[in-house]
């Protein structure tokens, strides 16, 4: 039973946890080309890491997603996973998981499998080298189509990010999703959020999902479904298969009525709500005390300072960026 309740009764027993603000990739609309990252000494230690992941599970913490940047690119990543790991063998953690841009998964997919991770999500924008390099500006495609299929060989349930992207993606809808068919994958499309400075404006490529949802019912027979995995998205299903698509609209639907998730960035910051910019420090009684006392204390302040919902928006009048720090840092 979680111990966490926000001010308006909802009940947090889901963490997202960024390991590091690094990404071997840009995606033009997560990043600067040209990022500075953080100095390694101030992130969090794996050990570190480790101790706020096991006082999450101690105050009934369930589920565990670790993010980026680029999960796997964190130096020592596997051993944190073996450590946690554990909890999903006592039962004290129900699920623990990553977000990934697939890069390394050909590397780890088996490690990964290993430590008792059962499904994965794979941030996909395209099926066109060209357009997934133009997107992720250093990213090879071939290379993660390789890493999800070793991800499925090992016995891991892939499902597929997709951001939506007006005048970029928006005539692969389809053919994504007939892909995702072929290889027993659901996928989501997601909104793009106004998150960090980018050499773009987000306007030009900003895509409603009711527009998507309104294309897509045009191609495929789409019933409404009450499927959940814990997170924001909300999913249909094609009409006589097992494949669900799901949409996550920060923008054109907010969906904190049900929000039951804190992230942690890399650096010890706990932050109640995506969309707001109130936080908590963590790390600072993290380092300052060997007693978890004031760690505890720390996260039950960051509850009960949880709003109802965030205040993104996009549009012409606003500024390009609601918040100024980047989902890498915050984590996906």
């Amino acid at each position: 039973m979680s111990l966490l309740k926000d001010p308006y009764g909802r009940t947090i027993d889901y963490v997202r946890i960024s390991v590091t603000d690094r990404c071997d990739f840009r995606c033009f609309y997560c990043m600067s080309e040209n990022m500075t990252f953080l100095p390694k000494s101030d992130l969090l230690s794996l050990e570190e890491l480790e101790r706020v992941c096991l006082n999450f599970i101690k105050l009934g913490v369930k589920k565990i997603r670790l993010t980026g940047g680029e999960p796997l690119v964190r130096k020592g990543i596997m051993k944190l996973l073996e450590n946690l790991s554990i909890n999903l063998k006592t039962g004290t953690l129900e699920e623990l998981t990553l977000t990934t841009n697939g890069s390394q998964l050909a590397k780890y997919a088996k490690d990964l499998s290993s430590c008792g991770i059962k499904r994965i999500n794979v941030s996909l924008d395209t099926l066109d080298a060209k357009k997934f390099q133009d997107i992720t500006r250093w990213g090879k495609l071939e290379q993660v189509l390789y890493g999800i299929d070793t991800a499925l060989d090992a016995g891991i349930k892939v499902k597929i990010n997709t951001v939506a992207l007006k005048g970029i993606n928006d005539d692969e809808f389809a053919t994504l999703i007939n892909w995702c068919g072929t290889k027993d994958m659901d996928i989501t499309f997601i909104e793009t959020m106004p998150l960090g400075e980018i050499d773009k404006d987000r306007v030009d490529n900003y895509l409603p999902l009711s527009m998507i949802r309104k294309q897509l019912r045009e191609e495929f027979n789409l019933v409404e479904t009450d499927y959940t995995t814990g997170g924001p998205a909300r999913y249909m299903k094609i009409e006589g298969t097992k494949q669900r698509i799901g949409f996550i609209t920060p923008l054109t639907h907010n969906f904190c009525e049900s929000c039951n998730r804190v992230r942690l960035t890399c650096t010890g910051i706990l932050y109640m709500c995506l969309g707001q910019e109130d936080s908590i420090d963590l790390r600072k009684p993290l380092r300052e005390s060997e007693s978890d006392g004031p760690l505890t204390e720390a996260i039950y302040q960051g509850i009960a300072r949880k709003p109802k919902g965030h205040d993104f928006i996009i549009d012409r009048r606003s500024t390009n960026h609601s918040i100024k720090r980047h989902m890498s840092t915050t984590g996906g």
